[in-house]
């Protein structure tokens, strides 16, 4: 009777270890199915505002012995200022109109045109004391932008800087489309204040 008892204990003992094995181990064994992550968050980002575009400081500006090369696409910000990898540049020898003052605008799209899809050549010849520069910038297939854009009537050449490099570009009566433009190379910077006030005073 006894015996049959210790034999009873002993295959209830087996039977209940059996039962509490390690489970999960052999479920982790057999389970092939990937297993579930928490997807990363990615990083925040801030949408830095657009730095202030300052027009180049001719009086502090120094000329580069050789010229320092500069490469890549053109962020346009008007008629003769574009941009290159973080660099602001001003086009050598011309003057094209300002933004807010008539032809503007096209000034800025047609250099824009210009430039869309290329790989600027850009030799910088004088930089101011802000980091600003003047260069000589070039297409790929060699034309020099500040000639294209006298070419098509909107910038002319600023002879101070260009020794009259183009000139002989220069539209007929062009320099009476671009008054305000002409106006600063003649110093008559009076005509720009003036027209200002009418702006502010129109509704």
């Amino acid at each position: 009777m006894v015996f049959s008892v210790v034999i009873l204990i002993v295959v209830l003992f087996l039977i209940v270890r059996s039962g509490n094995g390690d489970v999960d181990d052999v479920i982790d064994r057999n389970d092939t199915s990937p297993r579930k992550t928490k997807p990363k968050k990615p990083p925040s980002s801030t949408n830095r505002p657009p730095r202030k575009v300052r027009r180049f400081d001719g009086r502090s500006a120094k000329h580069l012995r050789e010229p320092r090369i500069l490469t890549g696409a053109a962020w346009i910000t008007d008629g003769d200022t574009v941009t290159i990898k973080k660099t602001q540049i001003r086009l050598f020898g011309i003057d094209a109109p300002e933004l807010n003052h008539p032809y503007g605008v096209k000034a800025k799209w047609a250099l824009h045109q210009l430039c869309k899809g290329q790989e600027i050549r850009a030799e910088i010849v004088d930089v101011d004391e802000y980091e600003r520069t003047v260069a000589k910038c070039y297409l790929p297939d060699g034309r020099d932008l500040s000639a294209e854009m006298v070419k098509q009537g909107l910038a002319i050449d600023w002879p101070k800087y260009s020794g009259k490099k183009y000139s002989h570009l220069e539209l007929a009566g062009i320099r009476k489309k671009l008054f305000f433009a002409d106006a600063r190379q003649k110093g008559r910077m009076h005509v720009w204040t003036q027209f200002e006030a009418r702006k502010e005073k129109r509704p």
